[in-house]
């Protein structure tokens, strides 16, 4: 667990005291401010018995400056990425057929705030990425996630190709995104099983490695002249055509 910072915003702070109430240490809340949503999140709060400090709008946008606070924060002890190990414990506790997502060289981090945020909507197990040439959880990416990574597992380990080599021996089944000759479209590929869908950096791809581990190239067809897609948006597409297919079974 990393230090202690504060969190802010109603999506935010409700995510980690419905998934985390341990790490809240306390919150801020805006006085005056009529917003039935804060008041749900506060009445939580107090059910939780955590101090509640009340505070003036100029407080809280001092505080919180060029924030969409929606006046509400807390400060929380916030979530640490996983080693290999974490991951692979993680992973023995998974019921059901593993879901994974796999980025590799995803360096910015509105990017990886709105995978994360896409990848907790379609019930994805963890996130994983490489500790070398790739953002990590910074303070941009939780305030994009929006909450989402305080509840989502992620990863960061130090050799990819040898990850993925240790999925494929759980039979987990690695599908990289790559415009290429050999790949099949995104819907015609069977995403139902165990399963870790890779993505690569918006422009380079997947790198050469990383493809090479793979099990199965896909693409995603597109009717427009650009032939290329922001990783988050990419990301999403994919995640949820697995979840239509996993939720069909």
């Amino acid at each position: 667990m990393s230090k202690a910072e504060w969190l802010y915003g109603i999506h935010t702070v409700s995510a980690v005291l419905n998934k985390h109430p341990d790490r809240v240490l306390e919150i801020k809340a805006q006085e005056g401010r009529d917003d039935r949503r804060l008041e749900v999140v506060l009445g939580q709060a107090r059910q939780l018995g955590l101090a509640i400090q009340t505070v003036n709008k100029k407080s809280m946008d001092h505080q919180f400056q060029d924030a969409n606070h929606q006046g509400l924060a807390a400060r929380c002890r916030l979530s640490a990425a996983l080693d290999e190990h974490g991951l692979l414990d993680l992973l023995d506790r998974v019921e059901g057929p593993p879901f994974l997502l796999i980025l590799d060289s995803v360096t910015d981090p509105h990017n990886l705030g709105a995978v994360l945020r896409s990848a907790d909507a379609a019930g994805v197990h963890a996130v994983i990425t490489t500790k070398d040439k790739s953002v990590g959880l910074t303070p941009v990416v939780r305030r994009v996630a929006v909450g989402a990574a305080e509840v989502m597992p992620f990863a960061q380990v130090t050799n990819l190709a040898r990850l993925m080599k240790q999925l494929q021996e759980r039979r987990i089944w690695i599908v990289g995104t790559e415009l290429d000759e050999t790949a099949k479209s995104l819907y015609q590929a069977d995403l139902k099983g165990p399963l870790a869908i890779v993505m690569g950096a918006e422009g380079p791809g997947l790198r050469r490695l990383t493809r090479e581990h793979c099990d199965q190239l896909v693409y995603i067809p597109m009717q427009g002249d650009v032939q290329s897609l922001n990783v988050s948006v990419a990301a999403g597409v994919c995640l949820f055509e697995a979840l239509r297919q996993r939720q069909s079974v």
